[in-house]
């Protein structure tokens, strides 16, 4: 590992268990980003993305005792984090916990309130990533989102741009859903190929192995029998020559 590349390592390390949750930490991640294209820069990538799953779980339950905000800001962290290093999954997941976060504590504080654009965007990333079941649940979060909005401010413009955006987000969860369902179907019929391939091959195995051992059997059967016959057909010869030279024996007594 060049030394350049291992102190950034150790560097990074030291900084996520020392809980330095800002720029400069994510800015190591970069340099790690900027070679993904040799294989020794992945493997310490996802090197980088074992340790980042393993921390995030204590890092995350460490927030219990922040205030709401700290625990945002530790959560976005991560999000950042987990994006630079291609987990694309771990970052979602943790997106979607903030999004939810925010939303339950919205309540009390009203600057914390998701807009429908902001699940909007996570509903088309999770989409675009193949997490059909939370983009289903981001959309219907933002339709909800948007129906609780309040109306009275609306222009009959403003409101005919709302029914416009409420149309086009039932829409793009009904694209959801058909695609959740075309996964499933797909999903399904894969493994029933797989099984039907798999007990297709067995079978030929087996009757090859019959086949085999019945063609053995017949081949040992005339090998034998072929075996009998020249020992039966020895054993005459031998009698044969025996009876003739007694015949030739009791004629020079004559």
């Amino acid at each position: 590992m060049p030394c350049s590349v291992a102190e950034q390592y150790s560097l990074f390390c030291s900084r996520l268990r020392s809980r330095r949750f800002d720029d400069s930490t994510l800015r190591i991640l970069e340099f790690f980003s900027a070679s993904k294209d040799t294989m020794y820069f992945m493997d310490v990538k996802s090197g980088v993305k074992e340790l980042l799953r393993f921390e995030s779980l204590s890092i995350i339950r460490e927030t219990v005792e922040k205030t709401d905000d700290q625990k945002l800001l530790v959560i976005e962290f991560l999000v950042r984090a987990f994006a630079l290093v291609g987990d694309i999954e771990s970052c979602l997941a943790l997106r979607y916990e903030a999004l939810n976060f925010r939303e339950l504590k919205s309540f009390n504080q009203p600057r914390l309130q998701v807009s429908h654009a902001e699940w909007l965007n996570f509903a088309e990333h999770s989409l675009n990533a193949g997490f059909f079941s939370i983009a289903i649940k981001a959309y219907e979060q933002a339709l909800s989102s948007l129906q609780q909005s309040d109306t009275a401010n609306y222009t009959s413009h403003g409101s005919s741009k709302r029914a416009e955006v409420i149309e086009k987000i039932k829409r793009l969860k009904d694209h959801a859903l058909k695609s959740a369902g075309s996964h499933s179907v797909q999903a399904l019929t894969s493994e029933y190929l797989k099984k039907k391939v798999t007990e297709r091959n067995r079978k030929i195995s087996s009757s090859c192995t019959r086949k085999f051992t019945a063609s053995t059997l017949f081949r040992n059967g005339i090998r034998n029998h072929n075996a009998k016959k020249l020992h039966e057909y020895q054993a005459l010869e031998g009698l044969t020559s025996e009876s003739y030279k007694i015949q030739i024996h009791d004629q020079s007594y004559i």
